[in-house]
């Protein structure tokens, strides 16, 4: 094997889309995908047993978000450079992603040459920023007034968020997170608090409205 081939690995739920993802980078010449996973205790195990230059995380885990996903695997290999695949856009994940770790973010309709861009560039030790992203970071800069609303939440109080806007109980939410219905309370009151808002019905409009459910 080249030693001086990138080496990258796949997290994704999806069979299909990583068997796709991996023909696309197989088919570069230059690229060799050295382990795959479907959720984030298999990607863990990935970065403790592989050596890597690249991981490709989905945002979308069956066991934990994304988000949750990237903090663990940075915690085990700070030093390992994680692209962050999204079916939402820019200005949904990117900046918390990148905050939380990433060395980049793509949505997963991205042409398969802005992919081995990306890939290329983490390779190298720098962030693949998109022109996007740049927009909205550098809208940020020194303007704690243009960030969205949302972006002030924490990442648990972000995911209870989603989660009562796409229609789930408080008890629901608590048992798919493994959390006391006290618990999933508390952040319902935090993000309310700090998105100025009153009720589950007004949540469920922000989110619709800034696209942050499917």
């Amino acid at each position: 094997m080249d030693t001086k081939k990138i080496r990258v690995i796949i997290v994704d739920d999806h069979a299909i889309l990583r068997s796709g993802i991996k023909q696309i980078l197989v088919a570069s010449g230059d690229i060799d995908v050295v382990g795959e996973a479907e959720n984030v205790a298999q990607a863990l195990k990935c970065v403790r047993e592989i050596q890597a230059d690249v991981m490709l995380l989905d945002i979308s885990l069956p066991d934990k978000t994304g988000i949750e996903a990237l903090k663990l695997i940075k915690r085990e290999n700070a030093a390992l450079n994680i692209l962050m695949l999204s079916m939402y856009m820019e200005d949904q994940y990117a900046v918390r992603s990148i905050r939380s770790g990433a060395s980049g973010y793509l949505c997963k309709h991205t042409a398969s040459e802005e992919l081995l861009t990306a890939i290329h560039t983490l390779a190298k030790g720098r962030k693949y920023i998109t022109a996007n992203v740049a927009e909205i970071l550098a809208e940020q800069v020194g303007n704690e007034h243009a960030a969205a609303l949302h972006e002030s939440l924490s990442d648990r109080e972000f995911q209870v968020m989603r989660m009562i806007a796409s229609g789930l109980s408080v008890s629901e939410i608590a048992d798919k997170l493994a959390l006391s219905v006290k618990t999933v309370s508390m952040y319902r009151t935090r993000l309310l608090e700090k998105m100025n808002l009153k009720h589950n019905a007004e949540i469920t409009h922000y989110a619709i409205k800034n696209q942050l459910v499917e």
